[in-house]
This record gives structure tokens, C-alpha cells and sequence, in this order.
């Protein structure tokens, strides 16, 4: 069965972005394992936000993969899959097909409903060595404790250092 990465960049303090949505400080001077990373995967989970500010950004944003798009405003997607309702058993029944696993990119919503539904196999975060003080916050919400095993860390020269780590449930 295809696993569900979180795999984003996080500040020190535990923000994914700035006050003002800004998320500059992510360094993008080296790989970073992403190369690695993209290898295990072909699909691609977004929230609306995500799904929006990266259109914005790029024509077609990581054309090898599929994405699925997590909203109940948005209608109409070009080169994505609308998923507007039953959250929950729409990701089981992806992850049950043929593939490999799946990035679930974000935004910090659909991360704490990924979390809470127990949808979350394995978690890659990059944490950047600044503190940013304010703005959107990784996890919040979080309904109940979930255990988790580190399975691998990496300090880099930058100073980000990169865990992974599994769900022990």
C-alpha cells in the first residue's frame, strides 16, 4: 500500500510560513534528499491555498505527478483532481491503488485533517535554522497524541537539519 509523506520546510519555532504567507527563508541552495524524494513518488496532495500560490508561482508545478486537490470552493482544476467531501475514504481508496507514495504537500488545514483522520504514514521535515516569531503554524488542533519513531536525521551544512519519521500506531 502507497504511503502519505508530510514533507515540507518548517522554522525552528514551528511555522511553515511567515506572517504574511511568505515563505522565503526555505533554502533552496541544495537538494536537500528532494531528488530522492521525488523518486518514491507520484502523486500530490494539496490544500486550496497550496494548490493556488503554487499555480501562481509555476505554469504546471511537478508535471510527473498527479495531483489531488483538497476543497470545497474551487470547481474547476487544470491537471488535478477536485476532492471536495469524505476526506477520509477518498485517501484510502488512492492509497490503495497501484503506485508509488504520496507527498502530502499541505497547507496547514488539510495537514491536521490528515493527522487527525490517521491518514499521515511517515513525516520529512526540514527544519531551518530561524526563528520567524509569528505567522502559520504546523500542527494545531492535533485531537489526540500521536507517537512518533525517528527513523533517520541529517544534519546539513546550512545548519537545516531533516527528520523522518514514522507513526508508531
Amino acid at each position: 500500500m502507497r504511503k502519505v509523506i508530510l514533507n515540507l520546510a518548517v522554522s525552528l519555532d514551528g511555522f511553515i510560513e511567515g506572517p504574511n504567507g511568505e515563505y522565503d527563508w526555505c533554502f533552496t541552495d541544495q537538494d536537500y534528499n528532494m531528488t530522492e524524494f521525488f523518486k518514491r513518488t507520484d502523486a500530490i496532495f494539496f490544500g486550496r491555498k497550496s494548490y493556488e500560490l503554487l499555480m501562481r508561482t509555476e505554469d504546471n508545478p511537478y508535471p510527473e505527478m498527479a495531483k489531488y486537490v483538497f476543497s470545497r470552493t474551487l470547481h474547476d482544476l487544470d491537471g488535478a483532481t477536485l476532492i471536495s467531501n469524505n476526506i477520509k475514504e477518498s485517501v484510502k481508496e488512492i492509497k490503495s491503488q497501484n503506485g508509488k507514495d504520496i507527498w502530502l504537500f499541505g497547507g496547514a488545514k488539510l495537514v491536521t485533517d490528515f493527522m487527525n483522520f490517521g491518514l499521515v504514514d511517515e513525516l520529512m521535515l526540514s527544519i531551518h535554522p530561524i526563528l520567524l516569531g509569528s505567522g502559520t503554524p504546523l500542527f494545531t488542533n492535533i485531537n489526540n497524541r500521536i507517537p512518533l519513531v525517528l527513523t533517520n536525521s541529517q544534519t546539513f551544512s546550512t545548519g537545516l537539519v531533516q527528520l523522518l519519521y514514522k507513526l508508531s500506531q
